[in-house]
């Protein structure tokens, strides 16, 4: 009876801000939701065809580079522009840039999809009919669609950058735990080595403006290109 009682007065306290934000985020960027994000290799699928990520160390550096230089850096960029103004014009805008900075073909479809997917998924949310919900339309690349959303629930712009980050990383991640293959011990110390690249780009991506936008990980971008040639593949890019 006691354990009851106790059980009943924990959860008539109230939630802080913090931690309803953080449970959203947690849901929207969880392996879980249904973005189809498991599909998506990013070009690592092919990276580890020709060897070139073939160890925890390899991996590690794959996804700095992509972290700091690369597609993830710009992705933080557009996502903190759209979290700074969602309003139709301008989201079209940040959408338009995000898909021409898209170097293959099987980036752009990557964006896209997931993009779509997001917005469809958290339309279930309670407060998805809010103002301006209706008017982003179903057409954004994914770090647009994550950053409108997460502006217009309320969700702080430094948790949703970690946690966009993070998601991308660990994705990336799994993804070298089951093609490598990478043991999963072996994958829980590349994330936590890359914690504080994660947190640094977040950090920088915050201040960041669309003339921040740039990348120089030219070989994830070729690998993207020749992945759509990929005679046996497990992932769509």
């Amino acid at each position: 009876m006691a354990a009851r009682t106790t059980a009943r007065i924990t959860a008539t306290i109230p939630m802080t801000t913090e931690a309803r934000s953080l449970t959203r985020l947690m849901a929207w960027l969880s392996p879980t939701f249904p973005v189809g994000a498991y599909g998506y290799s990013h070009g690592l699928e092919q990276a580890i065809a020709e060897g070139r990520v073939h160890d925890g160390d390899s991996l590690l550096g794959w996804v700095t580079g992509l972290l700091e230089h690369g597609s993830a850096w710009n992705d933080a960029v557009l996502l903190k522009a759209a979290f700074e103004d969602a309003n139709q014009d301008a989201l079209q805008d940040v959408a338009d840039l995000s898909l021409a900075l898209c170097p293959s073909a099987e980036r752009l479809r990557e964006t896209r999809d997931q993009g779509s997917a997001f917005l469809g998924a958290t339309s279930v949310w309670a407060d998805a009919t809010a103002d301006g919900r209706s008017s982003m339309g179903t057409d954004l690349p994914y770090p647009v669609a994550v950053g409108a959303e997460a502006s217009r629930a309320g969700l702080p712009l430094d948790q949703a950058l970690a946690a966009y980050l993070h998601a991308f990383a660990a994705n990336l991640t799994v993804i070298a735990v089951r093609a490598v293959p990478l043991g999963q011990t072996a994958g829980v110390s590349v994330l936590a080595r890359l914690e504080p690249i994660i947190l640094a780009a977040a950090e920088r991506a915050a201040r960041s403006t669309l003339d921040d936008l740039g990348g120089a990980a030219l070989m994830s971008d070729i690998m993207s290109m020749r992945h759509e040639t990929l005679r046996t593949r497990i992932f769509v890019t």
